[in-house]
């Protein structure tokens, strides 16, 4: 074969390949945008804030719990698919797919938590997302009923279909969280960003007390609360969805002062930037603070 064989052969290959942007659609496709509205609502009232609404999020393990829930239902029914496709134990088959089936329903309910506090282009894939993952357990549900009553063959054939809609589901999954950055931490990796050492940020006497404003130290936006001759310095960008901070109200948590995000309510604690309460699962970046003898506050990036 010679070369320019082998380019045009190469063309014709890429030009089958689906482009990047072809979800660019579904996330502007505003007639989702009702159903939408209704829904996260409902969920997000019947939920309410508390430990359970923490736990969905994933909040305890500090990062989203739906992804490894949703690794396990798949990781099940495509061992379920090379045990049908081996023709091997029927038995073993039906195990997988009842295992698929039981941890999609905790999975369903994290990701029901997380999408209700997402960004509406975000929901929109996320809506389409959880129909098609909707329609595969769907499939599964029917094919295992079959096989449980001896019907090997056509609960296999729903098995396939139910397995070919839950790789689209993980299609569409993939979209929102590494194009749209959904579950991702969007606080800044101050670490990276900062010179080592100490940096002055602004006079203690600029300060309101007990008001947080925003502070930029080179680039970076800084959330920063003066409370008497204290100052907490955080990341301004909430790790959630990069909400501003400083726009945020302050909360008692335990006897702690914490700001609440203004965007989706996520709550940190202004001493160390941990999560109080979800949906942010990761800590917001914090900083040391130290007053230099002439009132200038100082600032470095907490270990």
């Amino acid at each position: 074969m010679d070369k320019t064989t082998r380019s045009r052969r190469a063309i014709r290959l890429a030009r089958k390949i689906p482009p990047g942007n072809i979800l660019d659609g579904l996330e502007h496709a505003t007639a989702l945008d009702r159903p939408i509205r209704v829904i996260a609502k409902a969920v997000r009232r019947k939920l309410g804030p508390g430990p359970v609404r923490d736990l969905l999020h994933g909040v305890p393990i500090g990062h989203p719990l739906h992804p490894s829930l949703a690794t396990i239902t798949i990781g099940c029914w495509v061992g379920a698919a090379v045990v049908d496709w081996a023709d091997a134990d029927e038995r073993a088959s039906q195990v997988l797919v009842a295992a698929g089936l039981g941890t999609a329903l905790p999975a369903v309910a994290a990701g029901l938590t997380d999408w209700s506090t997402l960004h509406r282009e975000q929901q929109r894939v996320g809506f389409v997302h959880a129909l098609t993952n909707a329609t595969a357990t769907g499939l599964y549900t029917a094919s295992l009923l079959l096989r449980m009553a001896g019907k090997d063959r056509a609960g296999r054939l729903l098995s396939f279909a139910g397995l070919g809609a839950a790789f689209g589901g993980a299609y569409l999954g993939g979209h929102l969280a590494y194009r749209q950055a959904a579950g991702a931490n969007h606080a800044e990796s101050l670490s990276h960003l900062v010179p080592l050492g100490w940096h002055d940020l602004c006079a203690l006497k600029d300060l309101p007390n007990g008001r947080p404003v925003t502070r930029r130290l080179g680039y970076i936006d800084l959330f920063v609360l003066r409370l008497g001759d204290g100052v907490s310095v955080l990341a301004d960008r909430c790790a959630h969805l990069a909400g501003p901070l400083h726009q945020g109200r302050l909360v008692m948590e335990e006897g702690e002062a914490c700001v609440v995000c203004p965007w989706h309510g996520s709550v940190f604690r202004v001493s160390d930037g941990t999560v109080a309460h979800g949906p942010a699962t990761a800590r917001q970046p914090a900083f040391q603070t130290r007053l230099r003898r002439d009132g200038i506050v100082q600032v470095r990036p907490a270990p």
